[in-house]
């Protein structure tokens, strides 16, 4: 049965991701929009050719922006992105117990619940908000409501016994674990809690040609596929599968190096 939050978490518009990026992201755009105002007064001021180099500053400024939002459009609302239909892990609805991890702004564990109803679905929060002061972060929580059930934690421990775990899902999370060293160690207890034959999902944007061209200096929050293979490594996990769900996301399959189980997905 679906539950109030559920619902609220399913229904998406048209416009709903790249909506939700300027709402909450809307002081980047104001002090944008007060940058682009100085300089246009500037062109008022000072003497030719300065005006034109302004002005195509100006017009690039403007142009990466809408480029930007256009592509955020499609990636979160136009690409199929949150239909799920991208996961490539036959018999699915047949696992009994999933865990879905985010970093405080959870748009998936009630997909995955509606979509596959697990027999239990525990949904981890790692959100810090000493270390993650991200703005948009903290008004993203504001505005939604954590899923029922979600429990606290730290990335330094996940509350479920050894080998408890058949699918684990960290879709546009794991990337806000900046420090290298605690994002291996992350990755080796969420490889405790695997059962033999289980999967882990990782879903991110990367530091790739695509992703630099649609968010320029925002690229660098990101991490290159080497990073990722080289942390995945290092925690004792083999990429089983990756793929691209268009041209900006890829989806990381994970299994432990020692699993002597057939994968049972």
């Amino acid at each position: 049965m679906e539950t109030p939050s559920d619902t609220m978490n399913l229904k998406r518009s048209a416009f709903h991701g790249v909506g939700n990026i300027i709402r909450f992201n809307w002081h980047l755009y104001i002090i944008a929009l007060i940058i682009s105002c100085g300089l246009l007064l500037l062109t008022c001021l000072l003497p030719a050719p300065w005006p034109f180099v302004l002005y195509i500053a100006l017009l690039a400024s403007a142009g990466f922006t809408f480029f930007s939002l256009i592509v955020s459009w499609y990636i979160y609302d136009k690409s199929g992105l949150y239909s799920l239909s991208w996961l490539q892990l036959p018999g699915l609805n047949t696992h009994s117990v999933i865990t879905n991890i985010h970093a405080g702004f959870d748009e998936t564990s009630a997909l995955l619940k509606t979509t596959f109803n697990p027999h239990t679905l525990h949904v981890f929060d790692f959100y810090d908000p000493r270390l993650h002061t991200e703005w948009s972060v903290k008004r993203a929580r504001k505005a939604y409501p954590p899923y029922p059930g979600t429990i606290s934690i730290s990335t330094s421990s996940i509350p479920l016994p050894n080998a408890s775990c058949q699918l684990v899902f960290l879709i546009f999370s794991a990337h806000e674990i900046r420090n290298e060293t605690e994002r291996i160690q992350f990755f080796r207890n969420l490889k405790h809690i695997l059962q033999p034959g289980g999967a882990i999902v990782v879903t991110e944007h990367l530091r790739d040609l695509p992703n630099s061209l649609a968010y320029t200096l925002g690229v660098f929050h990101f991490y290159s596929f080497n990073t990722w293979q080289n942390t995945f490594s290092k925690a004792g996990l083999t990429i089983k599968a990756n793929y691209k769900i268009n041209p900006f996301v890829r989806t990381f399959i994970l299994n432990t190096h020692d699993t002597h189980s057939p994968t049972n997905w």
